[in-house]
Order: C-alpha cells, then sequence, then structure tokens
C-alpha cells in the first residue's frame, strides 16, 4: 500500500523568509555588478559640449590645411621578439622630397580604455624616415601618427591596427 504525503503547509513565516531571500540575492547581484561596473570604466566623457564643438572645428581647419600640403606619409609596424613594435614612419612632401625638422608622435589608443594609451615619441634616422619602440600588447589598437613644427599639428592620421 502507497503511503500518502500530505502537501506541506505555506506558513506566513515561509512566505518572509523566501521574499527576504530573494531580494537579498537581487540586492547582491545588483551591487556586484554596479561595482564592477563602475570600477572598470575607462570610457570617454566629454566635460563640456560646447568647447567640444568648438574642438571639432579646429578638427576641420586642420584637416583642410593637412590636405592642401599633399605630405605622403607611410607607417610600418615591425613586431619585436619581447612585448611591443618598432615603428617606422616614412614621409615625404608633395614634390616627393623627404620631410625634416618635423617633430612625429605615433600613439596608441586602445579602442575601449584610453588608461592604456601609450604615446611614442619618433626620432628622425635620416632621410624623412622617422623610429620609435612601443611597449605594447598584442591586439588592436588605433594607431595615430602626428608631425607638429614649432607646436603647430601639421598631419595627423588615424589607422586601426593589430599588434602581434
Amino acid at each position: 500500500m502507497a503511503a500518502f504525503r500530505l502537501p506541506q503547509r505555506v506558513t506566513g513565516r515561509m512566505v518572509l523568509f523566501s521574499l527576504v531571500a530573494f531580494f537579498a540575492v537581487i540586492f547582491a547581484a545588483n551591487f556586484t555588478l554596479a561595482t564592477l561596473a563602475v570600477s572598470t570604466f575607462g570610457g570617454v566623457e566629454t566635460k563640456n559640449a560646447y568647447q567640444a564643438g568648438l574642438a571639432y572645428s579646429r578638427e576641420i581647419a586642420a584637416a583642410r590645411a593637412q590636405e592642401s600640403r599633399h605630405w605622403k606619409v607611410d607607417a610600418v609596424l615591425s613586431p619585436l621578439r619581447a612585448d611591443g613594435v618598432t615603428v617606422e614612419v616614412t614621409a615625404k612632401d608633395g614634390a616627393d622630397f623627404p620631410l625634416a625638422g618635423i617633430d612625429f608622435t605615433a600613439t596608441f589608443v586602445h579602442p575601449a580604455d584610453r588608461r592604456q594609451d601609450s604615446v611614442v615619441p619618433l626620432n628622425a634616422s635620416g632621410s624623412g624616415r622617422y623610429r620609435g619602440l612601443a611597449r605594447v600588447p598584442a591586439g588592436q589598437w588605433d594607431l595615430v601618427v602626428e608631425a607638429s613644427r614649432d607646436g603647430e599639428r601639421m598631419f595627423r592620421s588615424k589607422s586601426r591596427v593589430q599588434v602581434r
């Protein structure tokens, strides 16, 4: 003969403990996720939209001036055995003559976390060539190459690169 088991009664105390446990788990999960989100945020913030708009107008003017110079600038990355790459930039003017007397920098910009950005000064190595050593981990980066003379930016390019 099969034994019958009576269903357990739902009491007020059982309902109270279930509700408290449910909301405790939800609160703990939300607190943990919010803490992780805030502590790992490395994104970009715009502090002043008006100033950002003025900077954008200056960028447009600088791009037009850069286009009128007709410079040819090529950057080549060569991986090193250790953690890093060699950046070599070749720069020529519109008449195909090597550019000299210009300060070049290469900046490796992390696409998701600006805290990992790395600025690399490039040293002139003759005949329109500039070279520098970057210590960046493998992955995708935005390579920003800038040239300036007497504090004025003359050239800027940005491209997505894969560091191996």
